[in-house]
């Protein structure tokens, strides 16, 4: 019985480190619908770069139909990147036709067939708004690559959404979305939509928002249960609470499930400090990866850890995803913290190091910050 346990973990083991997986970038169409964020087209060609050379095969482009603007911006991002592009439209003809104008690679068609979208937000039954996407379906495969999606996919019954996608395959489209709307999917929930839709015989995209702070969960559910890609914004970045966040899915996929994404993980920081700038939404100290926090040490059990071997204190070198290691002096430091900051800044302490240790802490818990300039000031005192 435990050979059997062994063989079992091992085979599940070698599967999942044989998988691979490739993300879908919708920063400028999802991540600009961000209360308040609006990128010039400039802006949004200078994002697509940055992510086409950070390894992003696909980029959703914008949503041409909303401005003549937006139209410009996914135009300009779809004739100067090489990776494929995708217009997002709601599923009607003239949204599609707009889609034409900006010569892009493919389309999101959007329906809404859920329940509460239909009852609420259409007022419309459900054969009517169906009939009316599988047509639109028709008419925009013979110009482009259509994903089909219906908003709210993981408030549809199982059972319906594959004979919707099964349908919407049958009429043209060659890749379906499991669009997690308001971000209500739990990753238990994920495994069973994803088992049931990948017997399509279609590619299969998850979509998740973080409402409940598990896009990025749910979107390691979905690789691991087969999804082909999952769909990402620079950030987080999104309506509400954001979608599920690039960085962050990336390094999880390549560092703990050994998955390949195709994504350069030295080019994430400078890629999420070009959308924090352009988006003006601040990234929070404590995110991972790219937070000011994540490579940043205070404790000196710490930071005593760290100069023996950084890996008792840090899942992953920062070099690996373009950042440095950064000590800072506080109520917690210790005498290893003070000697590394001191060679740090090039100064001799000699026997001072207890002193300084001791006017360090003092000074932090009156509510200063130790920066190196008040360190050196500590430093020159007798």
């Amino acid at each position: 019985m435990m050979n059997l346990s062994i063989n079992f973990v091992n085979n599940f083991l070698i599967w999942i480190f044989s998988l691979s997986a490739m993300l879908y970038d919708t920063t400028l169409r999802d991540g600009e619908q961000t209360p308040e964020v609006c990128f010039t087209p400039e802006q949004k060609l200078e994002i697509a770069i940055a992510l086409e050379e950070a390894g992003i095969d696909e980029i959703e482009a914008g949503f041409p139909v909303v401005s003549s603007r937006e139209m410009e911006s996914v135009r300009l991002v779809a004739s100067n990147v090489d990776s494929k592009v995708f217009a997002f439209c709601r599923a009607r003809k003239d949204d599609v036709d707009a889609a034409i104008e900006c010569d892009v690679d493919g389309v999101v068609l959007a329906s809404s067939l859920s329940e509460l979208h239909l009852r609420y937000k259409l007022k419309r039954s459900f054969e009517e708004v169906f009939e009316e996407s599988m047509n639109v379906v028709e008419y925009a495969k013979d110009h482009f690559f259509v994903s089909f999606t219906t908003e709210d996919a993981t408030r549809i019954p199982i059972c319906r959404l594959r004979r919707i996608y099964y349908e919407a395959v049958e009429r043209g489209a060659k890749r379906v979305h499991l669009s997690d709307t308001v971000g209500v999917a739990t990753p238990e929930l994920v495994e069973c939509y994803v088992t049931a839709l990948k017997e399509l015989d279609c590619e299969l995209l998850c979509h998740f928002h973080n409402d409940f702070g598990l896009a990025v969960a749910n979107s390691l559910r979905a690789v691991v249960c087969g999804a082909d890609r999952v769909a990402v914004t620079v950030n987080g970045i999104g309506e509400r609470c954001g979608n599920a966040c690039l960085q962050e899915v990336v390094v999880a996929l390549e560092l703990l499930y050994g998955v390949k994404t195709g994504v350069k993980l030295e080019k994430l920081y400078d890629l999420s400090k070009l959308v924090e700038r352009y988006s003006n939404i601040q990234i929070h100290p404590l995110a991972p990866v790219v937070g000011s926090n994540a490579f940043t040490h205070e404790s000196g059990m710490h930071v005593a850890g760290v100069m023996e071997n950084p890996s008792t204190y840090e899942p992953y070198p920062p070099e690996l995803v373009g950042r440095e290691r950064r000590v800072v002096l506080g109520k917690h430091s210790g005498r290893k913290s003070v000697e590394y900051k001191l060679r740090e800044l090039g100064i001799s302490y000699g026997g001072r190091r207890e002193r300084i240790l001791n006017l360090v802490k003092l000074l932090r818990e009156e509510g200063y910050r130790i920066t190196d300039d008040v360190l050196k000031v500590l430093c020159e005192l007798e």
